[in-house]
Protein backbone atom coordinates (compact mmCIF):
# COMPACT_ATOMS: atom_id res chain seq x y z
CA UNK A 1 0.00 0.00 0.00
CA UNK A 2 2.24 2.60 0.78
CA UNK A 3 5.12 1.34 -1.99
CA UNK A 4 1.38 2.41 -4.15
CA UNK A 5 1.12 5.96 -2.72
CA UNK A 6 4.73 6.73 -2.92
CA UNK A 7 4.20 5.56 -6.74
CA UNK A 8 1.38 7.61 -6.92
CA UNK A 9 2.26 10.98 -5.67
CA UNK A 10 5.70 10.60 -8.00
CA UNK A 11 3.94 10.04 -11.08
CA UNK A 12 2.44 13.56 -9.68
CA UNK A 13 5.29 15.22 -8.66
CA UNK A 14 6.74 14.82 -11.87
CA UNK A 15 4.16 16.76 -13.61
CA UNK A 16 2.65 19.70 -12.22
CA UNK A 17 5.19 22.34 -12.82
CA UNK A 18 7.77 21.94 -9.80
CA UNK A 19 11.24 21.16 -10.41
CA UNK A 20 13.27 18.24 -10.04
CA UNK A 21 15.71 18.78 -7.15
CA UNK A 22 19.27 18.77 -8.42
CA UNK A 23 21.07 15.97 -6.88
CA UNK A 24 24.48 17.24 -4.66
CA UNK A 25 27.28 15.05 -5.75
CA UNK A 26 28.40 15.04 -2.41
CA UNK A 27 27.71 12.02 0.23
CA UNK A 28 24.74 13.28 2.11
CA UNK A 29 25.20 12.60 5.58
CA UNK A 30 21.80 10.15 6.77
CA UNK A 31 20.62 10.42 3.23
CA UNK A 32 16.94 10.15 2.20
CA UNK A 33 17.87 8.20 -0.75
CA UNK A 34 15.74 7.06 -3.53
CA UNK A 35 12.87 8.59 -3.44
CA UNK A 36 13.43 11.72 -0.99
CA UNK A 37 16.33 12.42 -3.06
CA UNK A 38 14.63 12.93 -6.22
CA UNK A 39 11.92 15.24 -7.48
CA UNK A 40 9.91 14.18 -4.50
CA UNK A 41 11.58 16.84 -2.39
CA UNK A 42 10.18 19.45 -4.18
CA UNK A 43 6.85 18.53 -4.32
CA UNK A 44 4.39 20.28 -1.76
CA UNK A 45 2.00 17.13 -2.68
CA UNK A 46 4.12 15.25 -1.27
CA UNK A 47 5.58 16.81 1.51
CA UNK A 48 2.19 17.37 3.21
CA UNK A 49 1.55 14.15 3.40
CA UNK A 50 4.77 13.19 4.51
CA UNK A 51 4.97 15.52 7.12
CA UNK A 52 1.93 14.82 8.39
CA UNK A 53 2.12 11.12 8.75
CA UNK A 54 4.85 9.56 11.24
CA UNK A 55 4.27 5.82 10.34
CA UNK A 56 4.79 7.05 6.52
CA UNK A 57 8.26 9.05 7.61
CA UNK A 58 9.45 6.18 9.63
CA UNK A 59 9.09 3.58 6.89
CA UNK A 60 10.33 5.99 4.36
CA UNK A 61 13.54 6.33 6.57
CA UNK A 62 14.36 2.67 7.83
CA UNK A 63 13.87 1.60 4.28
CA UNK A 64 15.93 4.07 2.42
CA UNK A 65 17.86 5.94 5.30
CA UNK A 66 19.08 3.82 7.78
CA UNK A 67 21.13 1.82 5.93
CA UNK A 68 23.44 4.83 5.07
CA UNK A 69 23.97 5.94 8.84
CA UNK A 70 26.95 3.85 9.19
CA UNK A 71 28.45 4.72 5.49
CA UNK A 72 28.17 8.17 6.40
CA UNK A 73 29.80 8.19 9.71
CA UNK A 74 32.67 6.22 8.63
CA UNK A 75 33.50 8.87 5.71
CA UNK A 76 34.01 11.26 8.22
CA UNK A 77 35.36 13.20 11.31
CA UNK A 78 33.47 14.73 14.20
CA UNK A 79 35.07 17.62 16.43
CA UNK A 80 35.94 17.97 19.62
CA UNK A 81 36.08 21.22 22.03
CA UNK A 82 37.11 21.97 25.40
CA UNK A 83 33.99 23.95 26.00
CA UNK A 84 30.53 23.72 24.30
CA UNK A 85 30.55 26.89 21.31
CA UNK A 86 34.15 26.65 21.81
CA UNK A 87 36.83 25.98 19.05
CA UNK A 88 37.58 22.49 17.73
CA UNK A 89 41.15 21.28 19.44
CA UNK A 90 40.62 17.96 18.11
CA UNK A 91 38.97 15.23 16.25
CA UNK A 92 36.96 11.91 16.52
CA UNK A 93 37.22 9.45 13.41
CA UNK A 94 35.27 6.51 13.31
CA UNK A 95 36.75 3.31 12.24
CA UNK A 96 33.87 0.91 12.57
CA UNK A 97 30.16 0.97 13.07
CA UNK A 98 27.11 -1.41 12.77
CA UNK A 99 23.40 -0.02 13.06
CA UNK A 100 20.18 -2.16 13.82
CA UNK A 101 16.65 -1.42 12.96
CA UNK A 102 13.80 -2.05 15.68
CA UNK A 103 10.25 -1.85 14.04
CA UNK A 104 8.53 -2.51 17.06
CA UNK A 105 9.77 0.33 18.88
CA UNK A 106 10.44 2.60 15.86
CA UNK A 107 14.33 3.17 17.05
CA UNK A 108 17.63 2.89 15.01
CA UNK A 109 20.65 1.64 16.99
CA UNK A 110 24.41 2.65 16.55
CA UNK A 111 27.26 0.93 17.80
CA UNK A 112 30.92 2.35 16.64
CA UNK A 113 34.32 2.83 18.01
CA UNK A 114 37.00 4.98 16.60
CA UNK A 115 40.19 7.03 17.26
CA UNK A 116 41.16 10.30 17.47
CA UNK A 117 43.18 13.05 19.10
CA UNK A 118 43.10 16.80 21.00
CA UNK A 119 45.27 19.31 22.00
CA UNK A 120 44.86 19.82 25.99
CA UNK A 121 46.62 22.99 28.59
CA UNK A 122 47.66 19.56 30.78
CA UNK A 123 48.96 16.97 28.10
CA UNK A 124 49.33 18.42 25.12
CA UNK A 125 48.80 16.48 22.37
CA UNK A 126 46.41 13.25 23.36
CA UNK A 127 45.87 10.16 21.24
CA UNK A 128 42.53 8.10 22.20
CA UNK A 129 40.60 5.00 21.15
CA UNK A 130 36.54 5.21 21.80
CA UNK A 131 33.53 2.39 21.77
CA UNK A 132 30.08 3.78 22.39
CA UNK A 133 26.51 2.83 21.09
CA UNK A 134 22.94 4.33 21.36
CA UNK A 135 19.79 3.89 20.23
CA UNK A 136 18.04 7.06 18.45
CA UNK A 137 14.35 7.86 17.30
CA UNK A 138 14.80 9.51 13.80
CA UNK A 139 12.49 11.69 11.94
CA UNK A 140 12.79 14.10 9.55
CA UNK A 141 10.24 16.78 7.89
CA UNK A 142 10.39 18.01 4.42
CA UNK A 143 10.84 21.91 4.11
CA UNK A 144 10.36 24.33 0.87
CA UNK A 145 13.71 24.28 0.71
CA UNK A 146 15.45 21.54 2.96
CA UNK A 147 15.19 18.13 4.18
CA UNK A 148 15.85 18.26 8.17
CA UNK A 149 16.39 15.16 9.25
CA UNK A 150 16.82 14.56 13.14
CA UNK A 151 18.53 11.64 15.56
CA UNK A 152 16.72 12.03 18.84
CA UNK A 153 18.50 10.05 21.88
CA UNK A 154 16.67 7.19 23.32
CA UNK A 155 19.29 5.24 25.45
CA UNK A 156 22.54 4.61 25.67
CA UNK A 157 23.28 0.92 24.97
CA UNK A 158 26.18 0.50 27.09
CA UNK A 159 28.54 2.32 29.04
CA UNK A 160 30.94 3.99 26.84
CA UNK A 161 35.07 2.85 26.85
CA UNK A 162 37.17 6.07 26.20
CA UNK A 163 41.18 4.72 26.87
CA UNK A 164 43.76 7.06 26.20
CA UNK A 165 46.77 5.31 23.50
CA UNK A 166 49.53 8.47 23.86
CA UNK A 167 50.04 11.59 26.12
CA UNK A 168 52.86 13.95 24.41
CA UNK A 169 53.23 15.83 28.25
CA UNK A 170 55.00 12.54 29.84
CA UNK A 171 55.57 14.48 32.53
CA UNK A 172 52.11 14.71 33.80
CA UNK A 173 50.72 11.91 36.54
CA UNK A 174 48.63 9.99 34.14
CA UNK A 175 47.55 7.72 36.81
CA UNK A 176 45.74 10.51 38.61
CA UNK A 177 44.80 11.72 35.41
CA UNK A 178 43.30 9.05 33.54
CA UNK A 179 41.04 7.35 37.07
CA UNK A 180 37.66 7.32 36.86
CA UNK A 181 37.51 11.25 37.77
CA UNK A 182 40.32 12.29 35.76
CA UNK A 183 40.93 15.14 33.41
CA UNK A 184 40.84 13.82 29.98
CA UNK A 185 37.76 11.18 30.90
CA UNK A 186 35.47 14.18 32.00
CA UNK A 187 36.62 16.86 29.47
CA UNK A 188 36.92 14.27 26.12
CA UNK A 189 35.33 10.55 27.18
CA UNK A 190 31.75 12.03 28.35
CA UNK A 191 32.08 14.51 25.32
CA UNK A 192 32.84 11.79 22.63
CA UNK A 193 30.39 9.54 24.37
CA UNK A 194 27.91 10.66 26.35
CA UNK A 195 27.71 14.30 25.95
CA UNK A 196 27.67 14.31 21.82
CA UNK A 197 25.83 11.08 21.38
CA UNK A 198 22.96 12.12 24.34
CA UNK A 199 22.34 15.74 22.85
CA UNK A 200 21.43 14.16 19.91
CA UNK A 201 21.88 15.80 16.16
CA UNK A 202 20.37 17.47 12.95
CA UNK A 203 21.09 17.87 9.44
CA UNK A 204 19.93 19.84 7.53
CA UNK A 205 20.46 19.35 3.61
CA UNK A 206 19.99 21.85 1.05
CA UNK A 207 20.85 22.14 -2.46
CA UNK A 208 24.58 24.00 -1.38
CA UNK A 209 24.86 20.23 0.35
CA UNK A 210 24.57 19.15 3.83
CA UNK A 211 25.26 21.11 7.19
CA UNK A 212 25.56 18.72 10.58
CA UNK A 213 24.74 20.18 14.01
CA UNK A 214 24.51 18.60 17.78
CA UNK A 215 21.23 18.90 19.03
CA UNK A 216 18.10 19.43 17.67
CA UNK A 217 17.52 22.67 15.46
CA UNK A 218 13.94 23.12 13.81
CA UNK A 219 13.01 24.79 11.18
CA UNK A 220 13.82 27.39 9.95
CA UNK A 221 17.18 27.20 12.23
CA UNK A 222 20.47 26.29 10.46
CA UNK A 223 23.58 25.10 12.13
CA UNK A 224 26.09 28.36 12.51
CA UNK A 225 28.46 28.80 9.43
CA UNK A 226 31.86 31.15 10.46
CA UNK A 227 32.17 32.36 6.67
CA UNK A 228 28.32 32.80 5.92
CA UNK A 229 26.77 30.95 3.06
CA UNK A 230 29.07 29.24 0.42
CA UNK A 231 28.87 29.87 -3.20
CA UNK A 232 26.59 29.22 -5.28
CA UNK A 233 26.72 25.98 -7.33
CA UNK A 234 28.82 24.50 -4.67
CA UNK A 235 28.26 21.78 -2.14
CA UNK A 236 29.68 22.15 1.12
CA UNK A 237 31.69 19.29 2.62
CA UNK A 238 32.54 21.12 5.81
CA UNK A 239 32.98 24.40 8.14
CA UNK A 240 34.22 25.12 11.24
CA UNK A 241 36.86 27.32 13.43
CA UNK A 242 39.71 25.18 14.72
CA UNK A 243 42.55 26.31 17.11
CA UNK A 244 45.43 24.23 16.37
CA UNK A 245 48.94 25.54 18.97
CA UNK A 246 52.10 25.45 18.13
CA UNK A 247 54.03 22.14 17.01
CA UNK A 248 50.02 20.63 16.45
CA UNK A 249 48.91 19.50 12.94
CA UNK A 250 44.74 19.49 12.44
CA UNK A 251 43.45 17.13 10.30
CA UNK A 252 40.34 18.23 7.61
CA UNK A 253 38.34 16.15 6.20
CA UNK A 254 38.13 13.32 4.27
CA UNK A 255 37.27 14.98 1.42
CA UNK A 256 35.49 12.80 -1.19
CA UNK A 257 36.64 14.28 -5.19
CA UNK A 258 33.82 12.02 -7.74
CA UNK A 259 34.72 13.58 -10.86
CA UNK A 260 37.43 15.02 -13.47
CA UNK A 261 34.96 18.36 -13.26
CA UNK A 262 34.90 19.05 -9.67
CA UNK A 263 37.21 20.99 -7.63
CA UNK A 264 37.84 21.61 -4.17
CA UNK A 265 37.47 25.31 -2.78
CA UNK A 266 39.26 26.51 0.82
CA UNK A 267 37.58 29.45 1.90
CA UNK A 268 39.35 30.66 5.30
CA UNK A 269 40.22 33.22 7.31
CA UNK A 270 43.05 32.99 10.04
CA UNK A 271 44.39 34.36 13.17
CA UNK A 272 47.66 34.77 14.64
CA UNK A 273 51.10 34.00 13.08
CA UNK A 274 51.43 32.58 9.81
CA UNK A 275 51.11 28.99 8.90
CA UNK A 276 50.39 26.84 6.17
CA UNK A 277 48.13 23.84 4.80
CA UNK A 278 49.15 20.26 3.00
CA UNK A 279 46.91 17.83 1.36
CA UNK A 280 47.50 14.29 1.43
CA UNK A 281 45.59 11.27 0.28
CA UNK A 282 43.56 10.12 2.73
CA UNK A 283 45.46 6.71 2.77
CA UNK A 284 48.40 8.15 3.35
CA UNK A 285 47.41 10.64 5.96
CA UNK A 286 45.25 8.28 7.98
CA UNK A 287 47.83 6.16 8.51
CA UNK A 288 50.31 9.26 9.50
CA UNK A 289 47.62 10.18 11.60
CA UNK A 290 46.94 6.95 13.88
CA UNK A 291 50.79 6.63 13.71
CA UNK A 292 50.95 10.23 15.76
CA UNK A 293 48.00 9.24 17.84
CA UNK A 294 49.61 6.22 19.06
CA UNK A 295 52.48 8.10 20.03
CA UNK A 296 54.90 8.59 16.97
CA UNK A 297 57.64 11.54 17.44
CA UNK A 298 55.99 14.87 15.17
CA UNK A 299 57.46 14.34 11.41
CA UNK A 300 56.40 14.75 8.33
CA UNK A 301 54.47 11.59 6.63
CA UNK A 302 56.85 8.92 4.88
CA UNK A 303 55.09 10.24 1.14
CA UNK A 304 55.58 13.97 0.45
CA UNK A 305 52.29 16.71 0.32
CA UNK A 306 50.38 16.57 -2.65
CA UNK A 307 49.58 20.36 -2.53
CA UNK A 308 50.28 23.08 -0.27
CA UNK A 309 49.41 26.64 0.46
CA UNK A 310 50.01 29.49 2.97
CA UNK A 311 47.76 30.05 5.91
CA UNK A 312 48.09 34.16 5.85
CA UNK A 313 46.51 35.66 8.77
CA UNK A 314 43.56 38.59 8.43
CA UNK A 315 40.72 38.77 5.34
CA UNK A 316 39.17 35.68 3.87
CA UNK A 317 40.98 34.14 1.34
CA UNK A 318 40.05 31.01 -1.39
CA UNK A 319 42.59 28.48 -2.24
CA UNK A 320 41.54 26.15 -5.35
CA UNK A 321 42.90 22.55 -5.08
CA UNK A 322 42.49 20.91 -8.63
CA UNK A 323 42.79 17.47 -7.51
CA UNK A 324 41.95 13.97 -9.23
CA UNK A 325 38.76 11.77 -8.07
CA UNK A 326 39.79 10.23 -5.34
CA UNK A 327 40.03 10.79 -1.38
CA UNK A 328 41.77 13.49 0.32
CA UNK A 329 42.76 15.31 3.62
CA UNK A 330 43.93 18.89 4.08
CA UNK A 331 46.80 18.62 7.23
CA UNK A 332 46.85 21.85 8.93
CA UNK A 333 50.68 22.40 10.22
CA UNK A 334 51.39 24.57 12.69
CA UNK A 335 55.28 23.09 12.76
CA UNK A 336 58.68 23.58 12.47
CA UNK A 337 58.97 20.02 11.64
CA UNK A 338 57.02 19.11 8.72
CA UNK A 339 56.57 22.11 6.14
CA UNK A 340 58.42 25.67 5.41
CA UNK A 341 56.30 27.94 7.38
CA UNK A 342 57.49 27.60 11.03
CA UNK A 343 55.82 29.83 14.04
CA UNK A 344 57.58 31.73 15.86
CA UNK A 345 59.33 30.95 18.91
CA UNK A 346 58.04 32.15 22.18
CA UNK A 347 59.12 30.57 25.95
CA UNK A 348 55.02 30.35 26.46
CA UNK A 349 54.05 28.42 23.27
CA UNK A 350 53.64 25.12 25.13
CA UNK A 351 50.97 26.90 27.28
CA UNK A 352 49.16 28.26 24.16
CA UNK A 353 51.09 31.15 23.01
CA UNK A 354 50.65 32.17 18.97
CA UNK A 355 47.90 29.41 18.48
CA UNK A 356 46.00 29.68 15.19
CA UNK A 357 42.65 29.95 15.11
CA UNK A 358 41.68 29.11 11.61
CA UNK A 359 37.29 29.77 9.98
CA UNK A 360 37.31 27.47 7.01
CA UNK A 361 34.36 26.50 4.81
CA UNK A 362 35.62 23.46 2.59
CA UNK A 363 33.00 23.24 -0.91
CA UNK A 364 33.29 21.08 -4.11
CA UNK A 365 31.96 22.77 -7.62
CA UNK A 366 32.53 22.37 -10.91
CA UNK A 367 36.30 22.96 -12.02
CA UNK A 368 36.74 26.48 -14.16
Amino acid sequence: MRDAQVSRWRSVCSNDGNRPTREPRSRVPLALVGLLASALVGCSLFRGAVNQSPELRWWLFSTFGASHLCPEMLARSAPLRLLPGGNVVGRLFPTGCQHRVDEQQRTISLEFTGTGYAWTPIAGRVGFAVRAGVEYRADFSLEEDATYVWARPQRLLFAPEFQVSSVENRLVDWAQQQGPLGYLTNTFGSQVTSGQLSSGFTVVRTDAGDAFSLGILQPPERPPEPLGRGSRGRVLVAGDTSETRVEQVDFIGPIRVDSPDQQVFFQYQSKGPPAEALVWSRFDADRWREQLQKGAPLGPPPSPALFGFALTPFGLREQRLPLPPGQYVIVVDHTSRIGVVAPPYNPLNAMGANSLVLSYRLELGEAP
